[in-house]
């Protein structure tokens, strides 16, 4: 996923990855349609001893039954917002004992459950909600009726819909698309989003094969992370099948007025027509990116890699559903200049798809792997320069996330519990995990390096792992297969300690030094801004130059300096970003118009969120930041919205050690 705060374009996600309010879930709860019995009340995850095995962001319990594979029988209602059918998982009995089934739901209205053995016919079940948190949702509970006795796999049928305040959902109305004609859904299952539209066990140690019947209105087309057709007739009727196993939250579904345009042998793009040819243009290097991503980290898996570019509420980058990754129409730059956001989902079908973390504690094995990724792939199809460029915004964001996570928060595998919330790492583990991966890179050298990131995804493709067993697998196949030159131990700082060890070493940009000195120039007023060479600047370095203008500068120089790069009249949406927090920061009043259109325009969290906070933060405008956050909630994405407020949380109570 992409989601980071500091990464210019290679952000995606999942950092964690939907930070989402305990308050907003409460009284999603609340106002949601179901028969929900009893108070909202906490699961005792408090007591029980840490393990870091165990998932306590699900209710799930899989030392019973697991998942092997998943049927869904789905009608799409834009009126009522609801998504509406069955879910039927075939399941697998762990504990022979076991008459319990355990899932994970939210704001679910569940009418009914049967069981059928295989070759038999189903029988009803009771079922009844059990535990319920805030953050976490409603446990489901499944007894197995008396005399059910399945000697091997089993299936249990749902038959459910989805509240219209669905967590995972997004429903657009006709004028909060491209088009403005057609209503559009989709979703965002990650982190802990899927059990909003699906009742099942939310948690990614959990893989499972899935298919689908979807249907919508006549006019429209659905699409999923599955084998999507992209000559399939818009019948109303559409169907799906993932063969490989994935965890839940990559679980993902859209319907609205789509159309595809290939890209390439194996790629393509789906979008709204007004959409589609600059997207297809934008993303012309993706088959490109795909047969070098081949070449290095071996075979891709998963069939087809297509993209599907959202409207602008869409909360994230990026997000790696298999075979179909969800895109923000924010990087359509016009340039290509934004496309590392495409090489991180890509890179994402190896670390994160392929191998899993098993816990969300395990975030960093997903994300700070494929940001390590991404800065290979860009290094290679677009030169060392951009790609030290972006690991230097990379480093800077990271320095800042150490000054503002509680330091028990950033080790990249930290203990978090619900709670803590959902992603209280922030995005720490994106470019914490990158520069652990490039520290040992540099002391092995690529030659051994590189055949050892392979081996890891070939060892242990299609599995759900842990921090321990990435250790455990480091130390045997580099450790102490090359004795002397790192040790468990230094390993062990970057994995549980806080903050970036004193071994690291940060990396440089000779481009960027010399923004920096620009901007310093500028400021200091040694340098006219009619002087400076800036033809052949990257966004990078624009971004770079805006970031390092010295706090105090005054507003006839910042005047001079958005005239000069016309910052606020910038199509490059992560230019604006940088630019409107500064605004903010500054109170510098003349942008502030351009700058409320900015928050009307976009909904990806990266771009908005920051935004918000600096105006809540800057002593005269918390006000302003909740009247316009107010104005504009209606188009944010319920992910985005609970993200701001919980900025505007901080930005009244400064973050505890």
């Amino acid at each position: 996923m992409t989601f980071r705060i500091p990464l210019l374009a290679a952000l995606s996600v999942m950092a964690l990855f939907s930070v989402v309010s305990s308050t907003v879930l409460a009284h999603a709860a609340e106002s949601a349609p179901d028969p929900a019995t009893g108070p909202l009340a906490t699961p005792e995850f408090g007591p029980v001893p840490y393990d870091p095995a165990h998932d306590y962001y699900s209710f799930a319990d899989i030392d019973a039954f697991v998942t092997e594979h998943l049927v869904l029988d789905l009608a799409v209602n834009f009126p009522a917002r609801a998504l509406s059918g069955t879910a039927t998982l075939r399941l697998r009995p762990v504990d022979a004992n076991a008459r319990t089934v355990r899932l994970d739901t939210r704001d679910l209205v569940i009418e009914s459950a049967a069981v059928r053995p295989a070759g038999g016919s189903f029988r009803p079940a009771d079922h009844r909600y059990g535990r319920r948190h805030a953050l976490l949702g409603q446990e489901l509970v499944v007894e197995l009726p008396e005399g059910f006795e399945p000697e091997g796999p089993f299936e249990l049928a749902i038959r459910y819909r989805t509240s219209p305040g669905a967590s995972a959902l997004q429903w657009l109305p006709p004028e909060l698309t491209s088009g403005g004609h057609h209503p559009l859904v989709f979703s965002q299952s990650q982190a802990i989003h899927a059990r909003s539209w699906v009742p099942l066990q939310d948690t990614p140690a959990v893989r499972f094969t899935y298919e689908a019947t979807v249907r919508t209105p006549e006019h429209m087309i659905a699409v999923m992370s599955a084998n999507n057709d992209p000559e399939a007739a818009r019948d109303g009727e559409y169907h799906f099948e993932m063969p490989q196993p994935i965890p839940s939250y990559l679980l993902a579904i859209a319907a609205g007025n789509l159309v595809f345009a290939p890209i390439g042998e194996d790629t393509g793009v789906y979008a709204e027509p007004e959409l589609l040819e600059a997207s297809a243009w934008e993303f012309a290097g993706t088959q490109d990116m795909l047969d070098l991503a081949e070449k290095r980290y071996g075979p891709y898996d998963w069939g087809r890699y297509d993209l599907l570019i959202l409207p602008p509420a869409f909360p994230y980058g990026g997000m790696e559903n298999p075979r179909l990754s969800f895109i923000t129409p924010s990087v359509l730059a016009g340039d290509r200049s934004l496309v590392s956001l495409i090489a991180h989902e890509l890179a994402h079908s190896w670390s994160g798809n392929l191998v899993t973390n098993r816990t969300w504690r395990d975030i960093w094995l997903n994300e700070g792997t494929t940001s390590y990724l991404t800065a290979r792939l860009m290094e290679e199809l677009y030169g060392k320069d951009r790609a030290d460029e972006e690991r230097v915004l990379d480093w800077n964001g990271l320095q800042a996330d150490v000054d503002t996570v509680p330091a028990r928060f950033q080790a990249l595998a930290a203990d978090v519990l619900p709670s803590d919330g959902e992603g209280p790492q922030q995005s720490m583990y994106y470019a914490k995990g990158q520069f652990f991966l490039e520290h040992l890179e540099e002391q092995f050298g690529r030659e051994r390096f590189d055949p050892f990131i392979t081996s890891w995804f070939e060892t242990f493709s299609w599995q759900s792992v842990t921090t321990e067993t990435f250790l455990d697998y480091l130390d045997e196949h580099l450790l102490r297969a090359y004795p002397g030159i790192y040790t468990r131990e230094q390993a062990a700082e970057w994995l549980y300690g806080p903050g970036v060890p004193a071994d690291a070493v940060a990396p440089t940009s000779a481009t960027l030094e010399a923004s920096t000195a620009a901007a310093l120039g500028f400021a200091s007023g040694e340098t006219a801004l009619a002087d400076l060479d800036t033809g052949a600047w990257s966004p990078q370095a624009t971004v770079n130059f805006i970031e390092r203008l010295p706090a105090g500068l005054s507003t006839e120089r910042l005047a001079a300096a958005d005239e000069h790069f016309g910052f606020s009249a910038s199509r490059n949406a992560e230019i604006a970003r940088a630019w409107y927090i500064q605004v903010a920061k500054r109170r510098y009043l003349p942008a502030y118009p351009a700058m409320e259109d900015h928050l009307a325009r976009h909904g990806r969290m990266k771009l908005i969120v920051p935004v918000y906070q600096a105006l809540a933060e800057n002593g005269e405008d918390t006000a302003l930041s909740h009247r316009l956050f107010n104005e504009r909630r209606g188009r944010y994405h319920p992910i985005t919205v609970a993200a701001i407020e919980k900025a505007f949380v901080r930005a009244a109570a400064p973050v505890a050690p």
